[in-house]
C-alpha cells in the first residue's frame, strides 16, 4: 500500500519536474501552447513521471524504514535526551545568530547556519552522554526522570522488577489489590535472562521461564497498572543483580524481589527494597498467646505427640498431644508465637487440656 502511493506521488512530482524542466532549454519558447514547446515538454514529461516512479519509492520508503528500525533500537532514555539537546543547541545558534548576522558578507549569510549544524550536534552529543548526570540533578533538585517521563519526588514511584519476583508469580495477585500504584519497570536484560532461563534444557527451569514470561503478559495485558520493558543497562558489569542495583540508584526508585542475597545486597548498599516474602510474612494472621482457633491436623509433629496444621496464609501451628488427631478439626489455644527466618509458627495446646499442660509448653 505504501509503495503504490509513493509510486503514484512520484509519478507526478516527476512528470510535474519534467514539465518545468521544458521551460529552460535553450531556443525554446517558453509557452505551453507552443509546438516546438509541446516537442520536448511532452516527452521530458513522460521521462519524469517514469523516472519518479520508479525511483521514487527507493529514495522516500526505505530511508523511512530504515529510520523506523533505527528508532526502535534506540533506547528512549537518549531519544529523550537527544531531543532536549538539540533544541538547547538550536535555541544558542538562534541567540548567536543575531550578532553573527551582522559580520561582513559573507560571513554574515553563512555563519549562523553553520553555528546552527554546530550547536544543534553539540547540544545532541553532550545530552546523550551526560544524561545521567543530568538525571543526578533533577533528583538533587526534588525531581526524577523517569521513562514515563518528569514527574515529582512524591508522585507515583516506579518499581524494578527481579527475575525471582516475576518468577515467583505472586506479583500479579498483588497487582490486582493495587497496592502497588506506580508502573512496573523491567529492564531489557533481566527479559534476557527471563528468555534465557525459558530456553532452559532442564524442564524445571524451563516451566518456571515460561510462567514468568506467562506472568510479564498478563500484567502488560491487564489494566491494573502500568508495564514498561526499559532499554537502560550497566554496560560495566555483567551480573543482572548488580546491573538492577546500579540501575535502582541511577532511577531512584526500589527494587520489587523475593530474592535473599540481593535483598541483603542492596540493604548495605542503601537501595530501597520491597521483598514479597516480607510482605507476606507481615500479613499473616496475628495470634496472641491465649487466644482460641479450630485447625485441620495433617501430619506428625518432629517432636513425640505433635501434630501439625496450617492456617489459610500456611503458617504453621505444631499441637502439643495433637498426633493421635491427625485428620481431625481439633480447638486448640495458642502458648507462643515464633517469628524464625522462614516465618512465623505457632504452638498450641488442645483446648481441654489443663492450665499446667499449658504451662510446660510455654516452659519448652
Amino acid at each position: 500500500m505504501y509503495r503504490r502511493a509513493a509510486r503514484l506521488v512520484g509519478l507526478l512530482l516527476g512528470g510535474v519536474l519534467g514539465w518545468e524542466v521544458a521551460f529552460w532549454i535553450p531556443g525554446v519558447p517558453p509557452v505551453w501552447t507552443h509546438m516546438e514547446f509541446l516537442r520536448w515538454g511532452i516527452p521530458l514529461t513522460a521521462l519524469g513521471a517514469l523516472i519518479g516512479y520508479f525511483v521514487f519509492p527507493y529514495i522516500t520508503i526505505r530511508p523511512a524504514q530504515a529510520a523506523v528500525s533505527w528508532l526502535r533500537n534506540v533506547p528512549l532514555t537518549d531519544l529523550i535526551a537527544g531531543s532536549v539537546g538539540l533544541l538547547v543547541g538550536l535555541v544558542i545558534s538562534a541567540i548567536l545568530a543575531i550578532p553573527l548576522s551582522r559580520l561582513p558578507s559573507p560571513f554574515g549569510s553563512l555563519l549562523p547556519l553553520v553555528g546552527a549544524i554546530i550547536f544543534a550536534y553539540l547540544g545532541v552529543v553532550a545530552a546523550v552522554l551526560r544524561y545521567r548526570d543530568l538525571l543526578e540533578l533533577w533528583r538533587q533538585r526534588g525531581f526524577r526522570l523517569t521513562p514515563k517521563g518528569l514527574s515529582k519526588r512524591w508522585g507515583p514511584m516506579p518499581v524494578l522488577l527481579d527475575t525471582s519476583v516475576i518468577i515467583d508469580g505472586r506479583i500479579a495477585d498483588i497487582v490486582r489489590t493495587g497496592f502497588i500504584p506506580g508502573p512496573l519497570l523491567v529492564p531489557r536484560f533481566v527479559l534476557n535472562e527471563l528468555q534465557y532461563i525459558a530456553d532452559s534444557g532442564d524442564p524445571l527451569r524451563r516451566n518456571r521461564g515460561r510462567r514468568g514470561l506467562e506472568i510479564l503478559h498478563e500484567l502488560q495485558e491487564g489494566r491494573w497498572v502500568t508495564l514498561e520493558i526499559i532499554e537502560d543497562d550497566v554496560n560495566e558489569v555483567k551480573q543482572v543483580d548488580e546491573k538492577l542495583l546500579r540501575l535502582a540508584r541511577r532511577l531512584g526508585c526500589p527494587i520489587l524481589t523475593n530474592d535473599y542475597n540481593l535483598n541483603r545486597v542492596a540493604t548495605l548498599q542503601n537501595v530501597e527494597v520491597l521483598n514479597i516474602n516480607e510482605l507476606a510474612n507481615a500479613v499473616k494472621t496475628v495470634l496472641l498467646p491465649g487466644e482460641s482457633l479450630d485447625i485441620h491436623l495433617i501430619q506428625e509433629g518432629k517432636e513425640p505427640g505433635q501434630g501439625v496444621g496450617y492456617l489459610d496464609d500456611g503458617t504453621m501451628v505444631v499441637v502439643q498431644d495433637g498426633k493421635h488427631y491427625i485428620g481431625e478439626t481439633v480447638h486448640v489455644t495458642v502458648t507462643k508465637v515464633l517469628q524464625t527466618s522462614a516465618g512465623r509458627m505457632i504452638f498450641a495446646v488442645l483446648a481441654d487440656q489443663s492450665a499446667s499442660d499449658t504451662g510446660k509448653d510455654n516452659q519448652r
